[in-house]
């Protein structure tokens, strides 16, 4: 009898157990609802509004994610048009500015140096390539490990030299036995120092080699071997651009210059199309690239090297290649691709014409592939340093240049461009046959002076036996 006035709904004893279970008074309520908000503090307190069910926690939370993603991803492509377009941004003409002054100032400097010469030129490239390799060994610097390892950045700096002795030692041992000739002393070290530099390289990579080995710590172990790998991969990046830059220089300036200067040209002109015409997305790792900044940059490339390449190929300082380290001022033959030639007008417009014909230079030719090149292949080597840089959640590589970032910001198309040219002008340009100059340079920097004679009296008897058979 007592359970089942126990179960009865209207018995005392229920009926506290219900009003303890579900409070009535508006004071319960508030509590209630203010327990629920702090549980759920994203959770809306009207329900009619919102489509609220307390009864189904999981629907929910499900609701609330659902909508939080969609309004995300709403704000990341608002954001994403606005960036890609260069819209709605209030300090674009401050940045423009800031980037117009930095390049003036980078273009004066560097008319200077070219003024100076080929050595100015390569000392240049010398100090840019410094700056870059900076930059890149920065990037996976740890100060905590670094602070555990004190001089572990001067392993990197040896390494660096030591393959710039040995890339550089390779591209000017010719031009350095050439201007050296005179003194016989000194013709003989540098002839010897030539002769044994990959030997030299090679003891000083081993020993760079050893002390990395015995600076191996415990539990550093990944740290170290991390950088030993990112310093190689550095120095083949860096020193490939630069290597082949410099062997374009001593070909003459000419082929430095113009595939420098496109790659400048067809930079400004995207931006500058891409600033005031850009509607179109181009690619995902460059946001602010646009079709209409790459097309209107590549229409305005191609055409420029044609004409730049006219004006740089009446000087003839920049066309004539450097033989030795010198800094005089060059006279040479300037060569069949920098004589003008002349082409009539068809027959069907020269009446409607001033002109009767067209007077072109031969490397205008060339030029165009030149710029072609750099404006539809050398962009893509700026694509792979963004998505670089996205790899590595950073803006730019350095803070070097205001409004440019840093070196290697400026140089990543120059060094997809500098291979290219050198390939160019080795494929299409220069004469592979063997000059009598070479050939004597080879003579005397291989044979000594009893062998020479041995030459000079076979290349006598040779010469003899044929006037003779002549007669």
């Amino acid at each position: 009898m007592a359970m089942e006035k126990d179960l009865n709904p209207n018995s005392p004893r229920i009926r506290k157990l219900r009003d303890n279970s579900y409070p009535t008074t508006p004071t319960s309520r508030m509590s209630s609802n203010n327990q629920r908000d702090n549980h759920y503090p994203n959770i809306p307190n009207s329900p009619r509004d919102y489509n609220y069910t307390p009864s189904s926690p999981t629907a929910r939370i499900r609701h609330r994610r659902r909508s939080s993603e969609n309004l995300a991803e709403v704000n990341r492509s608002n954001v994403s048009r606005v960036s890609n377009l260069l819209l709605g941004d209030k300090n674009k003409y401050r940045s423009m500015w800031i980037r117009t002054c930095s390049s003036l100032w980078m273009l004066g400097g560097v008319v200077f140096i070219i003024y100076m010469g080929h050595l100015y030129i390569w000392a240049m490239v010398v100090v840019i390539q410094i700056f870059m390799a900076k930059e890149l060994f920065f990037l996976r610097r740890r100060a905590h490990e670094e602070r555990r390892l004190p001089g572990f950045w001067l392993l990197n700096w040896h390494f660096f030299f030591t393959a710039m002795l040995f890339v550089y030692g390779r591209i000017i041992q010719q031009q350095l036995v050439n201007t050296v000739s005179s003194d016989r002393f000194i013709y003989k070290l540098v002839s010897g120092l030539i002769k044994y530099q990959m030997v030299i390289c090679y003891f000083l990579y081993i020993a760079g080699l050893i002390w990395f080995i015995l600076t191996l710590k415990n539990k550093m172990y990944k740290y170290q071997f991390g950088q030993y790998a990112w310093t190689h991969m550095i120095l083949i990046i860096v020193f490939t651009q630069s290597s082949f830059t410099v062997a374009n220089i001593f070909e003459g300036i000419f082929w430095f210059l113009l595939p420098a200067a496109l790659i400048a040209m067809n930079d400004v002109a995207a931006y500058f199309f891409g600033f005031y015409f850009g509607k179109t997305p181009l690619i995902k790792l460059s946001p602010k690239k646009t079709w209409e900044g790459f097309i209107g940059a590549s229409v305005a490339t191609i055409i420029s090297a044609f004409i730049f390449a006219n004006v740089l190929g009446q000087f003839q300082w920049l066309t004539c290649p450097r033989k030795d380290l010198s800094t005089g001022w060059l006279h040479c033959d300037p060569g069949p691709l920098f004589r003008p030639e002349y082409y009539p007008l068809p027959s069907w417009i020269a009446p409607f014409s001033p002109w009767k014909g067209i007077s072109t230079l031969p490397v205008q030719w060339h030029a165009f592939s030149l710029g072609l090149f750099a404006s539809i292949m050398a962009p893509f080597g700026g694509f792979f340093a963004s998505g670089f840089k996205r790899a590595f959640k950073i803006k730019d590589f350095g803070d070097s240049i205001p409004g440019h970032g840093g070196f290697t910001d400026r140089m990543d198309c120059q060094m997809v461009m500098a291979v290219f040219a050198y390939i160019y002008i080795q494929s299409f340009i220069v004469n592979q046959d063997y000059s009598v100059e070479m050939i004597l340079d080879q003579i005397s920097r291989s044979l000594g002076h009893e062998e020479q004679k041995m030459l000079y009296v076979k290349l006598g008897d040779i010469l003899q036996h044929k006037l003779q058979g002549r007669f």
